[in-house]
């Protein structure tokens, strides 16, 4: 244990006074958390803007609950010229241009942004609906009651915490290892604490338990500021947070571990543990949800382990699940370290 607690002081002392790595493993992903919460927070969904030229007496004649809708929903603008209007869509203007010919409403639109071309067709289809039944004096059979699963008060951040946290202590613990090992092996101190009477496994366990105190003041620090700052709301079995996060560190250890072993300097390790954890970051949702990518990009992040660290975190801290939420992913993260730091030791060698 003296062993141990000595190398573990010596691996905070290291940590606490290499600034760099204070910046990147906590300053860096606070300036994502501030800069994504600040702009989601006050962000509002977009109007659509359309254009509607002369007349439109199905738009002008709206009763007042169904004006205040379509005012809510849309941002007009008027014109005389049709092919002015269309040019305004096609350039990006406008999302839509809107003309009656008859009793037909012509809707011109661009599929440049599919989403907001579907949403303004559906929008659109929803009006004329009305406007068709309120002139029938038929009262519509079935209506829509659309209610949001996540509690009323949830705000973007609950989204956006889970996913930040996953790739600040995946990038910490990941180049933590690598910078560690390389650094150590090229300034020859694994020799001298191979041959010292400390046993390896201490120098390994200091190694994981600073790691792991780290991720763990990250979490607080992550959680804190977007309680305080964002409204963040942690529900369900939050506290299950902590042994995933503990699991997701050991993941990208073994991620570090292997970057480490392969790399021949340790400026080569960090670069070699970024390339694996950057790209992650992306194709795992911690920036941007995945629901809109391609099917074949959704099932190729399964197999990432980020992935899973932050599917996990999502269930926890803010979709109100239970523990058995994390298992899952705390068995694949737990296994995929087990599988690396497997291979990491088999190429692992002790002299350049």
């Amino acid at each position: 244990m003296t062993g141990f607690r000595a190398i573990a002081v010596a691996i905070v002392k290291g940590f606490v006074r290499d600034k760099m790595s204070l910046f990147f493993a906590l300053v860096f992903p606070l300036m994502f958390l501030v800069l994504f919460g600040g702009i989601f927070n006050f962000a509002s969904s977009p109007k659509i803007t359309m254009v509607v030229v002369g007349q439109v007496p199905l738009f002008d004649n709206l009763p007042d609950g169904a004006r205040q809708a379509f005012d809510d929903s849309f941002e007009v603008t008027r014109s005389r010229d049709a092919d002015r209007a269309v040019a305004e869509v096609r350039k990006g203007d406008a999302d839509v241009a809107v003309q009656m010919r008859g009793n037909t409403v012509v809707a011109h639109y661009t599929q440049a942004d599919q989403t907001k071309a579907a949403v303004t067709r559906g929008t659109l289809n929803a009006f004329v609906d009305g406007a068709n039944q309120a002139a029938s004096g038929t009262p519509p059979r079935y209506r829509l009651d659309a209610v949001r699963v996540e509690d009323q008060s949830l705000k973007a951040i609950q989204f956006v915490t889970p996913g930040l946290l996953g790739w600040a202590v995946a990038m910490s613990a990941a180049f933590g290892a690598a910078a560690t090992l390389q650094g150590w092996r090229n300034s020859k101190l694994l020799r001298r604490l191979q041959l010292s009477p400390v046993p390896t496994r201490s120098v390994v366990a200091a190694r994981v338990v600073v790691t792991v105190l780290v991720a763990l003041v990250q979490m607080a620090i992550f959680l804190g500021l977007g309680l305080v700052a964002f409204g963040l709301q942690l529900t369900g079995s939050w506290w299950m947070g902590v042994p995933l996060l503990v699991a997701g560190t050991m993941a990208f250890m073994s991620l570090g571990l292997l970057a480490g072993a392969i790399a021949k300097t340790q400026e080569g390790a960090v670069n070699l543990a970024n390339f694996f954890v950057l790209p992650m970051a992306f194709l795992s949702g911690s920036f941007f949800p995945l629901d809109g990518a391609p099917p074949w990009l959704q099932a190729t992040s399964l197999a990432l382990p980020l992935r899973h660290l932050n599917d996990g975190m999502l269930d926890v801290l803010v979709r109100g699940q239970g523990p058995t939420a994390a298992i899952v992913p705390m068995l694949i993260l737990l296994g995929f370290a087990a599988v690396v730091t497997l291979v990491a030791v088999r190429l692992f060698r002790w002299e350049d």
